[in-house]
């Protein structure tokens, strides 16, 4: 128990630093790593929850797969000109307001106290003894959904077709 609560403060750190990070960073690719950083901590929390699916599809698709496509792309825009453009608009006051709005909430939870974040117990549906997390996503997926899965798996290979359709004919 008190090893759940060290990894749940360690990856809740990992986020929150990692989040802040990447917005303060001037260097894209910088950002790019805080921001692994931030999905590193997500996944350790998805873990803590023994959602072992959402972990791997974290750490697969976000880390893995859409990470490395931001970094690809950073390094390929023309990042010396993009820095010689001007950064910030003149909406601070919007931006001020946000804070102000997100600091009250803060407040009013911390005023509340735990009543504020009480949540209803209520049994898992469907859970049985030998069947885990990932067995019955996958049941749900191929049986109930099977249609919309099939119709979104055929429209990501269009997409790529096309996409290196498109590449070939610039090059």
């Amino acid at each position: 128990m008190l090893t759940d609560t060290i990894l749940f403060y360690i990856f809740a750190v990992m986020v929150l630093a990692g989040g802040i990070l990447t917005i303060t960073r001037r260097n894209a690719v910088h950002s790019a790593i805080s921001l692994i950083v931030s999905l590193l901590g997500v996944a350790g929390l998805y873990l803590l929850q023994q959602a072992e699916f959402l972990f791997a599809v974290q750490i697969v698709l976000y880390i893995g797969g859409i990470m490395v496509l931001f970094l690809f792309v950073i390094m390929l825009v023309n990042l010396d000109q993009a820095a010689k453009q001007r950064q910030f608009n003149k909406q601070w006051l919007i931006g001020l307001a946000a804070a102000g709005l997100v600091g009250a909430q803060l407040g009013w939870f911390i005023l509340k106290g735990t009543d504020a974040f009480a949540i209803a117990t209520t049994a898992m549906p469907g859970a049985s003894g030998g069947e885990g997390n990932t067995e019955r996503i996958a049941e749900v997926l191929f049986s109930q959904y099977l249609l919309p899965f099939e119709i979104a798996s055929i429209l990501l290979l269009v997409a790529v077709v096309g996409s290196v359709i498109m590449a070939k004919k610039r090059v």
